[in-house]
């Protein structure tokens, strides 16, 4: 029966990978060519969109109540039983789209989902999570309250600069090792997640993806350095509760023995990964396929950022020494982990996002407020950078006055209070849920590898409803943007 059951799994994999495989193909040769700087036309808005959304909402359902299960919590462990759940949310999605608005409509929902998002978004993890992987940092840091704060605030510093998803991979290995004797560990992972994954990539826009969006739009690249007074009283507010949450718990666990060996020197290993880390920033920076390359007249095709970044990839694993990676315990599982469940989040939030375009204008949405916490919100359950796109769109539909300095677009422009809301709604609350932002995943999946045991989906939800909401709350009084 377990031999039936491995080849009825490996059966299924096959025939729904074809299935999405085939409406891809008809979608790249009976449409057009994907183009990178435009989404392609969807149908209207249909009275059935309810049973639309439905494949996105059991998906979430399912990663939110399998692991705690006892009946599926170790089938839940597997990455193809993983796959299996998400690819059938997709499927679902692709089904409905067929039946409700034709297999056009749905191929095209399809080929924008796969080709145009989930591809740059997973290459993009994947490079980072590879090179930064392949750098290895010894400290000798005992997860002291004071150590542990200073390496999330060192993460938070680096994290608009290398990515969230390249400082996380950075600093995650250390702050396990140095915290490994603590017996109470997993709330120092959850407040990583909140500052390096998330909070972190506030400063520039390849800090987080729906920054990144907003400068494929037109935003200009400097522009969010402007964020700077909401990133550090976040920061600030976030780190200052962890350290006083820390030194409560610290003093109730036993120090470590005085007999253990002389603390670790300070030692960098691998470290020509940081100038591959620069190489893969300046190539989501400088190649774009919507526009020429700077001071060139020369555009880029379509993926051409994506095969330098594996370049780069590729260039690593080359030249890193394979003792750094098994140093660093370095495993596949948690990209893979994350490539697996998020294929079927893009390809099932389609509709939901759909819904959201049109019916965002009759939202209601006037005050820079409203989108600060609405972009958010959906950013915690949908991936937080199409949502940053839907609502940008929102906010440019939304009139000014003499009252209000207009930021240029690359199409029209945009209130700079709403964009402020939008930008800071996506990337602060990407860190409510595990699924708000692809760092989250990995760094969970990182931690449990260590022996570390983290929260539930709805636990860790718990968690950082209690700690970041009253901290984005701060952050509306005291910024005069974001006062509702």
């Amino acid at each position: 029966m377990q031999r039936w059951s491995k080849r009825a799994l490996l059966a299924y994999l096959f025939v729904g990978t074809a299935a999405l495989a085939t409406m891809l193909s008809y979608a790249i040769f009976s449409h057009k060519a994907a183009d990178a700087s435009t989404a392609p036309d969807h149908a209207e808005l249909s009275d059935t969109w309810i049973f639309g959304a439905a494949p996105f909402v059991l998906l979430l359902l399912a990663i939110a109540v399998l692991p705690l299960l006892r009946s599926t919590a170790h089938w839940w462990e597997s990455n193809p039983h993983r796959y299996a759940v998400s690819m059938t949310a997709a499927l679902l999605a692709v089904l409905y789209g067929i039946c409700n608005d034709g297999i056009s409509v749905a191929a095209v929902r399809l080929e924008h989902a796969v080709l145009l998002e989930y591809i740059p978004f997973i290459v993009l993890l994947l490079s980072l999570f590879v090179v930064a992987g392949s750098i290895r940092i010894q400290t000798p840091l005992r997860g002291t309250p004071l150590h542990n704060a200073l390496i999330l605030a060192i993460g938070t510093l680096i994290a608009s600069f290398f990515g969230t998803t390249g400082a996380a991979m950075i600093l995650i290995r250390p702050l396990l090792a140095s915290n490994a004797h603590r017996t109470q560990r997993a709330h120092t992972i959850v407040f990583f997640i909140f500052l390096v994954c998330n909070c972190g990539g506030t400063l520039l826009p390849i800090g987080d993806p729906p920054l990144f969006m907003g400068y494929l739009k037109g935003v200009p690249f400097f522009w969010t350095l402007s964020l700077w007074k909401e990133w550090m009283v976040v920061s600030l507010i976030v780190l200052a509760v962890y350290f006083a949450l820390d030194f409560f718990l610290s003093r109730k666990e036993i120090a470590p023995s005085n007999t253990q060996t002389a603390p670790t020197p300070f030692r960098i290993e691998g470290s020509s990964n940081f100038l591959l880390l620069l190489g893969i920033l300046a190539a989501v920076i400088l190649v774009d396929p919507s526009r020429d390359i700077p001071g060139t007249t020369f555009r880029p095709f379509l993926y051409m950022r994506e095969l330098l970044m594996l370049a780069i990839l590729g260039v690593s694993l080359r030249c890193t020494h394979k003792s750094v990676r098994d140093a660093n315990q370095f495993s596949w599982s948690a990209i893979v982990e994350v490539a697996a469940i998020f294929i079927g989040v893009f390809v099932s939030m389609q509709v939901p996002l759909e819904v959201l375009r049109w019916s965002g204008p009759t939202l209601g949405l006037t005050h820079a407020s409203h989108f600060f916490w609405t972009t958010g919100f959906l950013s915690s359950m949908l991936d937080n950078a199409p949502t940053y796109l839907v609502f940008l769109e929102v906010a440019k539909t939304i009139p000014a006055d003499a009252t209000h300095t207009m930021v240029p677009l690359t199409e029209g422009f945009v209130r700079e209070d709403l964009l402020t809301a939008v930008s800071l709604g996506a990337v602060f609350m990407g860190a409510l849920t595990y699924i708000g932002n692809g760092p989250n995943f990995m760094v969970r999946s990182i931690a449990e590898a260590s022996g570390t045991r983290m929260p539930s989906f709805f636990s860790y939800a718990f968690w950082a409803c209690v700690v970041l909401i009253p901290a984005f709350l701060c952050a509306s009084f005291l910024i005069p943007s974001l006062k509702p």
